[in-house]
C-alpha cells in the first residue's frame, strides 16, 4: 500500500476534493477491476471514456479517483483528483507504484515500421546467451530471463509495462529490450519510463488510420528520440531517409547504422541465399542464418546496441552468429520439395522487402506464389498498395482474409484490387478462406516452387467480429505441403 499523496507526486494537478492522505492498495484505468482502497484512474480512450465508469469503480470499492473532470455530484468519503491529462497521469502514477522500476535496469526502446520485433528479439538473444539475465516486451511474447508471458499488444499500457518491468527488476533482470510504438508513444504508455537507448529501424506508410496523415506518423515517433536523457544512447538508420530527422533534436549520444551510407556501424551483404548470410560488419565478416538484406539492417543495429552497452567486441560476434529471428519474420517452415516461407508484412514497404529479397534468390525455374490479405478495421489506403506490389513481383497471387475484425472480408479485399490493373487479372485470384487459400497456393505449387503467406506472421488466431478464432499460417502451410508429399 502506498499514501495517495505520495504517488501523485509529478502529476499536473488542477484540483483535489477529500484528503490525499489515504492508504491506496491499488491502482487501475478498468472499473472492472477495481478492489477496496483502489485508486481509479478515468482514462478517455479512442473507443471508451472512463469518466463514464466513475460510479462503477466506486461501487466497486475505489476510495480515489483520479480523472480530468470532476464529477457534479460528489460522494462522500471519496477523495477526487482532477488533472490535465489522465492519461499521462496513469504512467507517472505507474511508475511511483511499481517503484520507477526502468531506472534499476539498462532498458532499450526499438521503433520504427518494420523490424522492432526482429531488432528487440535479437538484442533480448545476444545479451541472453552472453550471460546476462535479460528482459524483452515484444510483439510476440514477453520474456523474464527464461520465464515466458503472452504479449497483447507491441507497447503494454504504463501499468502493465511497469508491472512488468518491476517483475524483471525483482527477478535480477539487469538489461531489458522492448518494442516502442506509433500509438504507445502517442498514448503516453512510455511516459516516465527511463531508457538507455533508443533504436530507429525505418519509416515507411502504416497505421494512418489512426495518425491521419504519415507527418503526424512520423512526428510522433521522434517525439521518443527528443526525450530521451543526455546519457543515453539514439542509435538510427542511415540509410532511412528519416533517419536523421529522428535525432535531430535528442540531446541523448547519436550513432547511425547503415548498408549504404557512411555510418559508425556499417554493414555489407557479400553473400545471399535461403540458408543465411555472409557480412561485412565493420572490419569483420561474419556469417548469418538470417535472410535478406532488411535482416542485414536488423543484424547491425543488434551489433550496435552490443557495444554501446559496452560488451567486448570480439565475445560478441560469435554469439552474434547464432542469432535467429523472431517467429513469423522471414519464417521458412519448409525448404523441400516446396520452399514455403511466413512472414509478418503487413505494409506495403515490408511487403516489397520480403519479396524483393526473395527475388534476389530466386532461380527463375521456379514459380513464387504469393498469399496475401490486409487486416479490417485498420489502415485502408495501404491496401492497394500492397495488392499492386504483390501482384508485380509475384508469379501468382491469392488475395484473401487477414484479420477482417468487423469488416467485410470480400469489401477488403475488394479495395486491395484497386491497386491492380486488368492487364494483370491473370496473375491474380480470390480465395476468401484463408486457410482455403493456403491450400490452393500449396497444391497449385510444384517441385522447387516458393509459396509465400505474409501478414499474420507469428499470430496463431484470426480475429473475425470481435473473435479471436485458433489459425496458424505455419501450421496450414505444413499441413498442405505434407498432405502434398
Amino acid at each position: 500500500m502506498k499514501v495517495l499523496k505520495d504517488i501523485l507526486f509529478g502529476v499536473s494537478l488542477q484540483s483535489v476534493s477529500g484528503s490525499t492522505h489515504i492508504q491506496i492498495r491499488d491502482i487501475t484505468f478498468d472499473s472492472r477491476k477495481v478492489i477496496k482502497d483502489a485508486l481509479f484512474v478515468a482514462v478517455k480512450g479512442t473507443t471508451h471514456d472512463g469518466h463514464t465508469h466513475i460510479n462503477d469503480a466506486i461501487q466497486n470499492g475505489a476510495t480515489a479517483i483520479l480523472c480530468e473532470e470532476i464529477p457534479s455530484i460528489l460522494q462522500k468519503d471519496i477523495t477526487y483528483v482532477s488533472c490535465i491529462n489522465a492519461r499521462r497521469a496513469l504512467a507517472t502514477v505507474a511508475k511511483h507504484w511499481y517503484d520507477n522500476p526502468s531506472a534499476e535496469l539498462k532498458l532499450v526502446g526499438v521503433t520504427g515500421t518494420n523490424g522492432k520485433t526482429s531488432v528487440a528479439t535479437m538484442a533480448y538473444q545476444l545479451f541472453y546467451h552472453m550471460g546476462y539475465t535479460t528482459g524483452l516486451l515484444s510483439t510476440v511474447e514477453i520474456r523474464i530471463g527464461e520465464k515466458v508471458l503472452p504479449s497483447t499488444h507491441t507497447t503494454p499500457d504504463a501499468l502493465t509495462t511497469n508491472k512488468i518491468l518491476r517483475q524483471m527488476v525483482d527477478d535480477g533482470v539487469t538489461h531489458c529490450f522492448m518494442e516502442v510504438s506509433s500509438h504507445g508513444i502517442d498514448q503516453d504508455r512510455i511516459a516516465d519510463i527511463q531508457f538507455s537507448g533508443g533504436v530507429f529501424t525505418n519509416l515507411s506508410h502504416d497505421h494512418l488510420d489512426y495518425h491521419k496523415d504519415f507527418k503526424s506518423y512520423r512526428d510522433t515517433k521522434k517525439i521518443f528520440f527528443d526525450t530521451l536523457p543526455k546519457d543515453a544512447f539514439a542509435l538510427s538508420n542511415a540509410d532511412d531517409k528519416n533517419g536523421a530527422f529522428m535525432l535531430q533534436n535528442t540531446i541523448a549520444r547519436k550513432y547511425f547504422f547503415g548498408m549504404r551510407s557512411i555510418a559508425d556501424f556499417h554493414v555489407k551483404v557479400q553473400e545471399n541465399s535461403f540458408s543465411g548470410m555472409l557480412l561485412k560488419l565493420q572490419h569483420d565478416e561474419v556469417w548469418t542464418p538470417l535472410v535478406g538484406t532488411f535482416n542485414a539492417a536488423n543484424f547491425v543495429s543488434v551489433y550496435a546496441i552490443g557495444v554501446l552497452l559496452e560488451m567486448d567486441k570480439t565475445e560478441l560476434l560469435p554469439v552474434l552468429s547464432t542469432l535467429k529471428g523472431a517467429a513469423g519474420r522471414f519464417q521458412a517452415v519448409a525448404t523441400a520439395p516446396v520452399t514455403a516461407i511466413v512472414d509478418y508484412a503487413h505494409t506495403p514497404d515490408a511487403l516489397s522487402q520480403v519479396l524483393e529479397t526473395i527475388d534476389t534468390l530466386r532461380t527463375r525455374n521456379e514459380k513464387l506464389i504469393t498469399v496475401v490479405g490486409c487486416g479490417g478495421n485498420r489502415d485502408k489506403a495501404k491496401r492497394p498498395l500492397m495488392a499492386k506490389i504483390a501482384v508485380e513481383k509475384s508469379d501468382l497471387t491469392i488475395f484473401t482474409s487477414d484479420n477482417p475484425r468487423n469488416e467485410n472480408p470480400e469489401e477488403i479485399i475488394s479495395d486491395m484490387l484497386k491497386g491492380v490493373s486488368m492487364e494483370v487479372n491473370h496473375k491474380h485470384l480470390t480465395v476468401v478462406d484463408r486457410a482455403q487459400a493456403i491450400k490452393t497456393a500449396c497444391t497449385m505449387s510444384q517441385d522447387k516452387d516458393i509459396v509465400l503467406v505474409v501478414g499474420k506472421g507469428h499470430e496463431t488466431y484470426q480475429e473475425q467480429n470481435g473473435i479471436r478464432l485458433p489459425f496458424d499460417d505455419a501450421a496450414e502451410l505444413k499441413q498442405h505441403l505434407q498432405t502434398k508429399k
